[in-house]
């Protein structure tokens, strides 16, 4: 094997012509790879698509929290959507100036939402009765409100954040009281913002619901408005030959959309977006190999070094990663069920697939694997989560993979305050 080329549509720029072969002599399997130029261009190409004057792209953290990515991306001028403390305390330590951090805030205690304000980064507020308990806390303060816009979009139940079943978000029959409450603790509301859902497929949605945020913002209302958030929840393609979402024109009726309702504001506003897995997904490879091949009644089954704890999404909203046989890549197309090695039988990152013949010592690369499966890694039956490489033009940055034992004596020590 020397070197590997991805030609489908998704992938064809991230990792062609990579010698993966000689990051494999060097690392220990299971590990994440990802592609530092993919990212890069993924970043240029969403914030050039929105066609209005003044874009800025915050990168929702949580997809992939990789300091390297957060320092590449940090470097190229993208701000930071975080979700929990320990996300905007690491965006500042990688480099991210306070007001390039977004925080937002959901079922947050008042304790976080001090220690967050202590920082100077602002804080989106997404429920009466938090907006109630900051103004209390910190009358005078500058503020974003979150609204649910009521539309319900995404590739699963469990990524949906708009309409009735939602926990996110104010909603928009709601701005009166809102406002009510900003007017009695002094609050400015410098933003809005509103995030629909995940992997949507459908451009309507999108526009719909930045339709819905903007028809409740008057002059009167907002006026220290600066910005309003449109969120993210930009389909990704996983299945090879899929068509990818054209967004371009997407970008170009948000465009027309927003340079309408300024015009009706009186003043431009900043148009400010949020693409989480859009910028990593197709980043970042899995690479596991396999130990062990069974076969149940014609029923091939390919056994890897890694299982559901290191990449949960099949699992938890069965999502489909397409899988590469990198040490056989020109195989006959067998079909395998690709199984992990914990102790359950969900265990399976793909079944009934076709993949090129499988055999014991083979290496798979899971695909668009940067987004929500590192930074969703557990260490369910204490199995330790995977390094992560970080590949940028010709140099490599690896962090390291903790030992069996040493994940063990760390447990212990943190129960037993053993030094």
């Amino acid at each position: 094997m020397e070197k590997i080329f991805f030609e489908t549509e998704s992938f064809k720029n991230s990792f062609n012509e990579v010698n993966i072969d000689e990051i494999l002599h060097q690392r220990q399997t299971p590990f994440f790879l990802y592609s530092g130029e993919a990212l890069e261009a993924r970043y240029v190409f969403i914030k050039n698509c929105i066609q209005w004057k003044d874009v800025s792209v915050f990168y929702a953290m949580k997809a992939n929290y990789n300091p390297d990515i957060l320092g590449l991306l940090m470097r190229a001028g993208c701000g930071i959507d975080a979700v929990s403390p320990a996300e905007v305390f690491l965006a500042l330590r990688c480099g991210f100036a306070p007001e390039k951090i977004i925080f937002t805030s959901n079922n947050t205690t008042s304790a976080e939402i001090d220690e967050i304000y202590e920082t100077g980064v602002l804080i989106n507020i997404d429920s009466l009765s938090r907006l109630e308990k900051f103004g209390n806390a910190h009358r005078g303060a500058k503020i974003c409100l979150r609204f649910n816009c009521d539309v319900v979009a995404g590739e699963h139940p469990h990524i949906m954040t708009g309409g009735t079943k939602t926990k996110f978000g104010i909603l928009l029959s709601d701005k009166t009281r809102a406002l009510e409450i900003c007017g009695r603790y002094n609050l400015t509301v410098t933003g809005v913002h509103n995030h629909t859902g995940s992997g949507i497929a459908d451009k309507s949605k999108l526009i719909e619901s930045m339709k819905n945020l903007l028809s409740i913002l008057t002059p009167q209302d907002f006026p220290d408005l600066e910005f309003a958030d449109f969120g993210g929840g930009f389909k990704v393609p996983y299945h090879p030959g899929e068509k990818e979402v054209d967004y371009d024109s997407l970008g170009s009726a948000m465009g027309e959309l927003f340079t309408d309702f300024c015009a009706g504001f009186g003043r431009d506003l900043h148009l400010y977006i949020e693409p989480g897995k859009f910028m990593t997904s197709d980043c970042g490879l899995f690479i596991v190999q396999v130990n062990t091949l069974k076969d149940n009644r014609g029923r091939l089954i390919a056994g890897v070094n890694s299982g559901f704890p290191h990449l949960i999404r099949p699992i938890l909203y069965h999502a489909y990663h397409h899988i590469v046989n990198l040490s056989n890549p020109a195989g006959e197309q067998k079909v395998y069920d690709v199984c992990g090695n914990i102790c359950e039988s969900g265990d399976c990152f793909a079944v009934d697939r076709e993949i090129a013949e499988i055999r014991e010592g083979d290496y798979l690369a899971i695909m668009n694997a940067g987004a929500y499966c590192h930074a969703m890694a557990s260490v369910y039956n204490l199995r330790p989560i995977p390094a992560e490489v970080f590949l940028y033009k010709g140099s490599i940055s690896a962090s390291g993979a903790i030992s069996n034992r040493g994940l063990a004596d760390a447990i212990y020590d943190n129960y037993y305050g053993r030094s």
